[in-house]
């Protein structure tokens, strides 16, 4: 298990380099103050004025400067130097506070012993973790009773279909063994070459909503979407609702989901 996460850390670390620069995460835009969240995650998390918010797998930390300008007291961690290096540099540049963490998310106990009201993690996550119930036992541990997570994610049915031919390829049920494949490009700049080997896992609906419930959490709200709020697969097109839509199956299977959950109140 040490070698995939090693693997990915690198593929990591070699995606930032590229992503800083692209249209994809529109780093000029953020600077001069564009958010970086979606309508999504902003409307079912409301105001965050004030509150602490933990955000997992974070990248470079766009998502996270952006829950701190409006108003969240920010943590976040990723396992990527490169990326923890470059979302500090950006929080240095933008004057703000947020924390962040260098860690892989099973080893976060290491680095980090405090609870918060939200644990928000987003797009293109879980998928780099082999053990769904480890992560529900972090995010439960991490939550202050009456806390809320939220989450918003790729389906797994999209995980389930080759990217080049749109043909089926992979389970959509939780496999031991990682999908290894070679990777060619990044997703937000399929103009560079890479090359380096990425280990990912597939998780169904019912896996992670029970990682969650079986730590206590109890869910509040659960969301398909038929769209995405990026264009990151293939034949994808952006429709008037400002969202993308595969163009072959448009509207007939589902691209993302949303949980929304919350911690226990502590029993008198």
């Amino acid at each position: 298990m040490d070698q995939y996460f090693e693997n990915n850390r690198q593929l990591w670390n070699r995606r930032t380099s590229l992503h800083r620069d692209t249209d994809f995460y529109d780093l000029q835009g953020f600077k001069e103050g564009k958010s970086a969240l979606k309508s999504i995650e902003k409307e079912a998390l409301g105001n965050v004025e004030g509150k602490s918010l933990l955000h997992l797998q974070c990248h470079f930390g766009l998502d996270s400067l952006s829950w701190e300008r409006l108003g969240a007291r920010v943590t976040a961690v990723d396992f990527s130097e490169e990326a923890i290096k470059l979302a500090q540099q950006l929080r240095d540049e933008q004057q703000l506070q947020t924390e962040f963490i260098c860690a892989n998310v099973y080893d976060l106990p290491q680095h980090l012993d405090r609870s918060f009201d939200i644990v928000f993690t987003s797009y293109g996550v879980i998928c780099w973790l082999p053990d769904l119930k480890h992560w529900g036992e972090l995010v439960a541990r991490y939550l202050k009773p009456g806390g809320v997570f939220y989450m918003v994610e790729f389906h797994p049915m999209v995980m389930m279909f080759d990217e080049v031919n749109g043909d089926l390829k992979y389970s959509y049920f939780h496999e031991n063994e990682p999908h290894t494949q070679q990777v060619e490009y990044t997703y937000a700049n399929p103009q560079e070459a890479l090359d380096h080997k990425e280990h990912s896992w597939n998780h169904s609906l019912a896996e992670t909503v029970n990682a969650l419930t079986e730590q206590g959490l109890i869910i509040k709200e659960l969301q398909e979407y038929p769209f995405s709020s990026y264009n990151c697969f293939s034949n994808m097109e952006l429709d008037e609702d400002g969202y993308y839509y595969e163009k072959h199956r448009k509207g007939k299977m589902p691209l993302m989901f949303s949980i929304k959950a919350q911690a226990p109140s502590r029993k008198v």
